[in-house]
C-alpha cells in the first residue's frame, strides 16, 4: 500500500485528496470549514495516516457539497489504497472517550458498503460544521471504500466532544483493519476475495 491521490472537480466543489494509510500522522487540511478540519486532523493524526486536503467547495451555497465530496475522495483513496485487501487484519474496533463523551466504531473492509451512525446531537451545528452532515460524511466515506462502518456515541453532552470521539475512534479502528496479518497471505474472507 502506498500513497493515493484522488481529484474531483465538478460544478460545485475541486478537490484534491491524498492518503497513506501507513504514515506517521501528518496532515495538511484545508477545506473552508474550520471544524472539519480540525476533525480531519484528528482523523489523520490518530490513525497514523498522511493525509493532505485541498478542497475548494460552493460555501457560499452552504458547505453539504465541500463536506459530501471530501467523504467520497476519502473513501476512493482508502479503496484504491487498499488494492485486493489480501492479508489485512479486515475487521476491528475502537473506543475513545473524550472527555464526558465514549464514542465506538468498528469497521469491516469487507468490500460491501453500509454504514450505520448514532448520535444524539444536542445543537444544530458545530463552528461551520452542520451535525446533520456528520453522519453523510461517514456513509459517503463508508460506500466508496467500500467498508462496514458501525459508529456510536455512547453518551455525551458536548456535540464537539462527541464528534471529536468519533473521529479519533475512526482513524484508530480503520488504523487496526489495514494491518498486515502475517499469519495470511490472501483475502481475510472464506468466498476468497473482498472485491468482487
Amino acid at each position: 500500500m502506498t500513497a493515493v491521490t484522488i481529484t474531483r472537480t465538478t460544478h460545485e466543489t475541486d478537490i484534491q485528496l491524498t492518503l497513506d494509510l501507513h504514515g506517521s500522522g501528518r496532515s495538511q487540511i484545508e477545506t473552508g470549514i474550520g471544524f472539519f478540519d480540525h476533525m480531519l486532523h484528528l482523523f489523520a493524526h490518530h490513525g497514523l495516516f498522511d493525509l493532505t486536503v485541498q478542497a475548494r467547495g460552493d460555501l457560499h451555497v452552504d458547505e453539504h457539497h465541500t463536506v459530501e465530496d471530501v467523504g467520497i475522495c476519502l473513501g476512493r483513496a482508502i479503496h484504491q489504497a487498499l488494492g485486493d485487501r489480501a492479508g489485512i487484519v479486515r475487521m476491528a474496533h475502537a473506543y475513545v472517550p473524550m472527555d464526558e463523551a465514549l464514542a465506538l466504531v468498528v469497521v469491516d473492509l469487507s468490500g460491501r458498503p453500509y454504514a450505520v451512525v448514532q448520535a444524539q446531537w444536542h445543537t444544530p451545528r458545530i463552528g461551520g460544521l452542520g451535525t446533520d452532515l456528520i453522519h453523510h460524511f461517514f456513509e459517503s466515506v463508508a460506500i466508496h471504500a467500500r467498508m462496514n462502518l458501525h459508529m456510536q456515541v455512547l453518551y455525551g453532552r458536548n456535540d464537539h466532544h462527541q464528534c471529536e470521539a468519533l473521529f479519533k475512534a475512526f482513524g484508530r479502528a480503520l488504523d487496526a483493519a489495514v494491518q498486515r496479518d502475517p499469519r495470511r497471505s490472501g483475502a481475510p474472507s472464506t468466498k476468497g476475495s473482498l472485491t468482487v
